[in-house]
């Protein structure tokens, strides 16, 4: 297993804004000053698409950053690659100014550092799965035979051994996907960028995406930005989940906090239909200390879900568990904690109403 010291964010990005219209800069002085999306339009026709974003992206983890349609996820992520240059703010990528980069700099920053994996999977049609899968090294001048052997390596880790000689075009959407996860892989980048990759897909096939890219992730540990719409998703998979409306940060952090402690009427609204016993785990909701002395009712491990521990408990709220966690006993979990945590906060938007 690769091991990353956390000690610096491997992305960060400070007062991000971008607004689209033929004069961002004479208009930037009034989001600055507070003017909003919708008030921006009305009164000067541009359009804003970030609003002073502020994020740290650690190495080895998965930062998520969702939202609905429009709220600027999508325009963020092409920030980092600089497929879309800021109207203001800072990229910092390794320490390093991302904006400083020449156009050839930044040619060999996206070749060596970068990788992507699109919604639409962007397979070259007329080229074997080998081939797209080996495209990255392919443009960086890697002889044929290395790239060869890398590309069919990461095929057979993403479960398409024997479709090597296949053309996109014979493969399922998920195989697709598959091999635009493999190309990312074999380009060896350390840092990933997923674009909806998975919108696209039926939801068993988004689910077994989800789970390979976890399984990849525990050995791996790239640094990867995902962007999706969707919360249960974004709750799989986040270490550190960032939630926008409008261009802007509404919520940022640890997801099981988010969904805890959520902290505007919006987060609110939007984590209120969630399965909370599926998504929260034992670590959210337990009580660390000593455990010494006590009787338990069993063992739980910090890292399972809720409903798992409803399952053993057979729901009898009176049990109280033991939490091991790392081998070792961190503290407890009361059953009658359990049901807490389970009733979401009434949003501030339903008491008014």
């Amino acid at each position: 297993m690769t091991e990353i010291t956390k000690t610096e964010p491997k992305i960060r990005i400070r007062g991000l804004y971008k607004i689209f219209g033929p004069q961002p800069q004479r208009v930037l002085p009034f989001v600055e000053d507070g003017m909003g999306k919708d008030a921006l339009l009305q009164e000067h026709s541009h359009v804003l698409g970030l609003n002073n974003i502020s994020v740290d992206m650690m190495p080895g983890e998965i930062t998520v950053v969702m939202g609905l349609s429009g709220s600027g996820k999508s325009t963020l992520i092409r920030h980092i690659n600089r497929l879309i240059e800021p109207t203001a703010g800072e990229i910092l990528i390794d320490g390093a100014d991302a904006l400083m980069l020449s156009p050839e700099r930044l040619r060999a920053k996206r070749r060596a550092d970068l990788s992507m994996v699109f919604q639409k999977f962007a397979l070259l049609p007329h080229r074997t799965i080998e081939d797209n899968a080996a495209l990255a090294l392919e443009v960086r001048g890697v002889a044929k035979s290395r790239r060869r052997t890398e590309a069919r390596r990461w095929l057979d880790r993403v479960g398409l051994s024997g479709y090597e000689c296949y053309y996109p075009h014979e493969l399922s959407g998920g195989m697709q996907q598959r091999v635009g996860i493999a190309r990312a892989l074999t380009s060896n980048s350390d840092i990933m960028l997923m674009d909806e990759a998975y919108s696209a897909l039926d939801p068993l096939i988004r689910s077994d995406m989800q789970k390979l890219l976890l399984d990849l992730q525990v050995e791996l540990l790239k640094t990867i930005v995902f962007i999706t719409h969707d919360l249960d998703e974004a709750l799989r998979l986040a270490d550190h989940l960032v939630i926008l409306k409008d261009g802007m940060v509404v919520q940022q952090g640890e997801p099981q906090d988010i969904l805890l402690n959520p902290s505007d009427p919006y987060i609110e609204d939007f984590v209120s239909d969630i399965n909370r016993a599926r998504v929260l785990r034992v670590r959210s909701v337990m009580r660390r200390g000593d455990t010494n002395g006590h009787a338990y009712a069993g063992d739980v491990d910090a890292d399972a879900n809720l409903e798992s521990v409803i399952a053993v408990s057979g729901g009898d709220t009176t049990h109280c568990y033991r939490v091991i966690e790392g081998g070792a006993p961190a503290g407890e979990l009361d059953m009658k904690d359990v049901v807490r945590a389970l009733v979401p906060r009434v949003s501030s938007s339903q008491t008014a109403a």
